[in-house]
């Protein structure tokens, strides 16, 4: 009967999620602030790529990136949505293996989709800066559409090993995930096989995609200041450095939160658990919450369409 429980089949045993340690009587609550994020991001982001389709004049390199990052953050909460208002509103913790894995492939490779996207933004900044001559020649549509192509091909085939060599695994105990969703470290952990290979792999991910992404999007912002700082007129140099304001926010976010969830994970203890969740709340629901927000605050144009849309 033991060794039922412990050496649990694959295709009979379900994943518990979890919540808020200690806080299962609130739960409801906790829902609000969720389904206000969920709906606030989900209009947010709808209403940026509506406009981008539907306005002949945002028909730009800079926008239509913007549009491609809408889309992905609108992919992270649909994958994300089921699981985490299931266990707020209705206490719904159980999760089938092959379930689990589908959720954790869409959010990993969507948001290795989303580090790419960020760093063709900030190739269009680099060019739009350093090369303004070259930009429209450089960033043709076709060109931007087979970028698009090669971030979503990145991010499918980076990840999908990821699912298969957990489906591989046996798992022990009583199969209960720390967060509302289910996140690959995480059930890496509750894996009774050996496990090294999908440690590396995980690790080689971490540097091959955002390690990568950082680093190239970190080298493009030296080549923009330096471009910037040559120029002469300290009117120009700050109207050429507002055009990155953006980008660098929504850059900051992104990369903060993942690298801080990425540390607690590896390195933190039994008193960092609290932590460890809000902030995989932090990295999954905030970015797309405040991109659609900063784009629209910090671009002129876009903002304008938008108080035209709401106004009419």
């Amino acid at each position: 009967m033991m060794s039922a429980v412990n050496d649990t089949k694959f295709n009979s045993a379900v994943f518990l999620l979890t919540g808020i340690p200690g806080q299962e009587v609130i739960h409801l609550w906790i829902s609000i602030p969720f389904c206000l994020m969920y709906v606030i991001s989900i209009i947010g982001n709808s209403v940026i790529l509506f406009l981008i389709k539907t306005d002949p004049t945002l028909h730009e390199p800079m926008y239509i990136f913007l549009s491609m990052l809408a889309i992905t953050d609108l992919g992270l909460l649909i994958a994300t949505m089921p699981t985490i208002l299931g266990i707020y509103l209705f206490n719904s913790r159980e999760i089938s293996f092959n379930a689990c894995f589908t959720q954790l492939f869409f959010i990993q490779s969507l948001q290795c989709i989303e580090s790419s996207i960020l760093l063709l933004m900030a190739f269009d900044r680099f060019i739009a800066i350093c090369n303004p001559l070259r930009y429209a020649s450089i960033l043709t549509l076709p060109r931007i559409a087979k970028m698009g192509l090669v971030c979503v091909l990145r991010g499918i085939t980076t990840i999908f090993p990821l699912p298969l060599l957990l489906k591989r695994f046996q798992y022990c105990g009583d199969n209960v995930l720390s967060h509302s969703y289910c996140a690959h470290q995480e059930v890496m952990k509750l894996a009774c096989s050996d496990n090294k290979f999908n440690n590396l792999y995980g690790l080689y991910l971490s540097f091959l995609i955002m390690g990568l992404d950082s680093l190239l999007i970190f080298l493009s912002y030296v080549m923009i200041l330096k471009t910037v700082l040559s120029v002469v007129s300290q009117t120009k140099c700050l109207r050429a450095l507002n055009t990155c304001v953006s980008h660098l926010c929504v850059f900051l976010l992104f990369y903060t939160s993942e690298i801080g969830l990425s540390v607690i994970h590896r390195f933190g203890n039994s008193s960092t658990h609290v932590l460890q969740i809000l902030l995989g709340y932090v990295y999954l629901l905030v970015p797309p919450l405040m991109n659609p927000v900063v784009y629209s605050m910090k671009s002129k144009h876009l903002r304008s369409r938008i108080i035209r849309l709401f106004i009419k």
